[in-house]
């Protein structure tokens, strides 16, 4: 046997065993393991919360962060950050309520177009990713730092939502069948199987942004440029592309959530979303990813969301002050990170004392032959 089908058979080894370490396990599972316990103790401390009418309304409230934070995933793990979510989906409810209530205004001829609910959407999801593509190209081309680029978007997209209305809100949004745009309220108030359309959409989210992140080229590329984006662009992979499309991607995620929550309140308000990017972000954390860049999952964010959402419901049901979850909230936030970085220095020496172990196998063989 040659030696490096010796070396090829140790490194494999050397990587089951580092994967089969009870530590590594519990570390990498902590997320789900973290659920699991919150579940099972707001199970025995609100008796609501197991209720067919709370697990809907907790998953209703869970698909929104979720949204949010799959595109913030693919934004992370090209080693980005994106704080403009929070206000570009109120700056997506803006855009929806004005096309609903007032049209799309042409002052130079006087007239004012309605259009339809598709297109109103249609156009909505355009105004999101188009704000993703500015996020993109302010880092890309400028060279801006993406905490900068987004934060100065997170206020122009805030002015943009108050200055469509001056400040106000645009209510009733049920349209008219005279000029053919009803039926906004049912992408929040509508069910299919008894689910609100929220859940589904979530699910249909989860289901393509999980394919995209781990079996297509695109997905290996976000990786590959949150990994080591120098060793990216040697092997050919368009960095600047890649990070453009990751901030179109959560651009177009936040205007999906706007649009959600305008229609289950059947109104828009500029102020919607405010702070949801602290969420998207922390959802995105706990799943297990790197702020860095090049390590998390879709499915790592999902488990986060339902943490958070979980948390918050059972907060709620057994009657803790606001002030109190908020807190909590930052704890659970701020021990996922520790965890993470635990996780990280156990993975470090598990990998040193394994290469070292190699070693003194390598020389052993030697001495022997």
């Amino acid at each position: 046997m040659s030696h490096a089908s010796i070396s090829m058979r140790q490194d494999k080894a050397a990587k089951q065993s580092l994967g089969r370490d009870p530590r590594m396990m519990v570390l990498r599972l902590r997320t789900l393991i973290a659920l699991f316990i919150l579940v099972v103790i707001f199970a025995f401390t609100a008796p609501a919360f197991l209720t067919t009418g709370n697990i809907i309304i907790l998953v209703k409230q869970v698909a929104l962060n979720a949204i949010l934070g799959i595109g913030m995933t693919f934004v992370i793990l090209t080693g980005g950050i994106d704080l403009s979510v929070g206000s570009i989906v109120g700056l997506a409810g803006m855009i929806a309520g004005g096309l609903i209530t007032e049209g799309l205004i042409l002052p130079m001829f006087g007239v004012s177009i309605f259009f339809n609910i598709p297109l109103v959407i249609a156009f909505t999801l355009i105004v999101g990713m188009v704000v993703g593509l500015l996020n993109g190209l302010i880092i890309t081309k400028l060279n801006v730092t993406p905490f900068i680029a987004t934060l100065g978007m997170l206020y122009m997209a805030r002015s943009a939502a108050l200055l469509r209305s001056n400040g106000a809100t645009f209510p009733n949004l049920v349209g008219s069948d005279l000029l053919g745009n009803t039926g906004f309220p049912a992408i929040g108030a509508g069910t299919l199987m008894g689910l609100p359309w929220a859940i589904w959409i979530m699910v249909v989210f989860i289901f393509i942004a999980s394919f995209v992140a781990a079996r297509t080229p695109f997905g290996r590329q976000v990786y590959a440029v949150g990994g080591n984006e120098r060793a990216a662009e040697l092997s050919g992979v368009r960095v600047n592309r890649v990070k453009i499309l990751a901030y179109m991607i959560s651009g177009f995620c936040a205007a999906v959530v706007g649009l959600i929550i305008t229609s289950q309140l059947v109104a828009a308000h500029p102020a919607t979303g405010n702070s949801y990017e602290l969420n998207a972000i922390a959802v995105v954390v706990l799943g297990g990813a790197s702020l860095s860049g090049g390590r998390g999952s879709i499915l790592g964010t999902i488990i986060g969301a339902f943490v958070i959402g979980v948390l918050n419901n059972g907060m709620v049901l057994i009657g803790l002050s606001e002030f109190v979850q908020t807190g909590i909230t930052g704890f659970v936030i701020v021990a996922a990170v520790v965890l993470d970085q635990s996780q990280q220095r156990l993975q470090r020496q598990l990998a040193l004392q394994q290469a070292t172990a190699q070693v003194l196998d390598t020389q052993q063989g030697k001495e022997v032959a």
